[in-house]
């Protein structure tokens, strides 16, 4: 049913399982909101999902009856107030939901409830009754263990007495119970509450709130677990995104600090590189920071980074802000460096985007989720500072913690590009994601009596002897040339007595 045969996780697969004594709870095969919730929803009880217009209520609720028929053996039955099952089925197809065929196979149950206010006006008559009596029978059909109405609203809409409202919500949920349904019921957004009658929340033994909000043109949804009786859970805000593949959440909210130091080291792709970092390169599993204004190499470097991986076969995975992937590989094979053919034999992926098409949750889902299905040891980000356009420093370095502490978890090496806005403080330009690097190395242009040279620097590098000196590099027709001592850089463009790897010097900004 769902694309890429994704693996779902028993309770025991989870990193934060239920514990002893906790209430039994229903896996729901959504990503990142088994781990939020700690293992699921609770079995044999309702559950509030909340939210707004749009907020992706009706899709989760979707999501845990499919997963549960699908992957999990526990047919359900979906009652729908607002919406028939063939408009249903139609608006879940490009998500890979086969409705029409669950129902065929009994795994599924669909029903759909009309309620008129006006003829509720007229008699002044409500209970549930009748619900009751269709929501039995389809249950009984397909020995469903899995209930969700979609959404509370529609069904109440005609009552407007508080008390009797609060009673028959207590009797559908009493129902449910009694029957053993683990529920899900959605519902509208209140003004100030999280439900339109504040009184839902009451009588659920959990309750989700999806919120989606937009700030400075820019969407970004958010999921919250207001309420979870007899169990612990996560408490905070978590982004999630609604992609091809369904909603998926994103759990990670704070640097766990709990990940392994490897003492294998890799290398930068730069012989003379590698010899001002102890002779060995970098530390794999580490972070590296690659920073300077433009035109001083950064990309080129990392390119260098990528090709050593591949050459290793190792699985590398680069994000683009700035540039195709298509500009890139062109750009690079003017300083000798063809990546085309590692993108072929599916070694290197490229994954471009305009840093304003997003919010920053939004780019962190999507970058798990990239590095989650394509499983690389190398990460290259070029340029993280294009991140700067949608968030503030504070923001962008939040952002960039709760993604290096996951890189770091899977050991995953990630090299990380700094455009820095100007020469007059290089190290203040980037202090706001430097902290979190293992080794940063600066690079930077000057002119010498009439002469343009680059330089790099390894500032920092954790935990390894590294050299202090500042050398000169050029960027040639195969690759670039760390030049030893940096003397020896200025006589041989002064001079003309350029080695023969750097006869054909590149002024081109890369």
């Amino acid at each position: 049913m769902r694309a890429k045969g994704r693996q779902y996780p028993s309770l025991t697969d989870l990193p934060h399982a239920p514990r002893t004594g906790e209430l039994p709870k229903t896996l729901t095969g959504i990503r990142g909101l088994d781990e939020v919730t700690r293992g699921g929803l609770p079995r044999g009880r309702p559950t509030l999902v909340c939210g707004g217009p749009g907020s992706g209520k009706t899709l989760l609720a979707l999501t845990f009856l499919v997963n549960g028929a699908v992957h999990f053996d526990e047919p359900g039955v979906l009652m729908t107030f607002e919406e028939n099952g063939d408009e249903i089925a139609t608006d879940v197809a490009s998500l890979g939901f086969d409705l029409p065929a669950l129902i065929a196979a009994k795994k599924l149950a669909v029903d759909y409830v009309r309620v008129e206010r006006s003829e509720i006006e007229e008699t002044g008559e409500y209970d549930l009754e009748g619900l009751f009596v269709r929501l039995d029978y389809a249950i009984q059909t397909v020995g469903a263990k899995r209930v969700v109405l979609d959404t509370i609203e529609s069904l109440f809409a005609g009552l407007s007495n508080d008390a009797i409202l609060r009673a028959e919500l207590r009797r559908l949920f009493r129902w449910l119970k009694d029957r053993g349904m683990t529920a899900v019921i959605t519902g509208e957004r209140g003004d100030g509450l999280l439900t339109r009658q504040g009184l839902e929340e009451y009588v659920s033994d959990a309750v989700i709130l999806l919120d989606h909000r937009v700030h400075d043109q820019t969407s970004t949804r958010r999921l919250r677990v207001v309420k979870y009786r007899g169990s612990h859970h996560g408490t905070n805000e978590y982004p999630f995104l609604i992609g091809t593949e369904g909603i998926s959440v994103l759990p990670v909210s704070s640097l766990a600090l709990q990940h392994d130091a490897s003492m294998e080291r890799v290398s930068s792709g730069v012989s003379r590189l590698d010899e001002m970092l102890s002779a060995q390169g970098y530390y794999r599993g580490s972070t590296i920071l690659i920073s300077g204004t433009a035109g001083t190499g950064k990309t080129s470097l990392a390119a260098h980074f990528l090709d050593a991986a591949c050459r290793r076969g190792e699985r590398c995975l680069c994000f683009l802000f700035e540039e195709s992937p298509q500009q890139l590989l062109r750009n690079m094979r003017s300083i000798g460096i063809d990546l085309e053919p590692w993108v072929a034999g599916g070694l290197l992926q490229f994954h471009a985007d305009r840093p304003s098409r997003y919010g920053l949750e939004t780019h962190l889902v999507t970058m798990h989720h990239v590095v989650a299905d394509f499983r690389p040891t190398v990460t290259v980000i070029d340029p993280v500072t294009n991140l700067m356009t949608v968030g503030t420093y504070a923001d962008v370095q939040a952002m960039l913690t709760r993604l290096i502490d996951h890189l770091k978890t899977e050991n995953i090496t990630a090299m990380l590009t700094s455009l820095a806005p100007g020469t007059a403080d290089l190290q203040r330009n980037d202090t706001a994601i430097s902290s979190l690097m293992d080794t940063w190395i600066m690079l930077a242009n000057e002119d010498v009596g009439g002469v343009h040279l680059r330089r790099l620097h390894v500032l920092k590098s954790r935990g390894m002897a590294h050299s202090n000196e500042t050398r000169d590099f050029v960027l040639t027709d195969r690759g670039l040339t760390v030049l030893d001592p940096a003397s020896e850089a200025r006589e041989a463009l002064a001079g003309g007595h350029m080695p023969v790897e750097g006869q054909r010097h590149h002024a081109a900004v890369l």
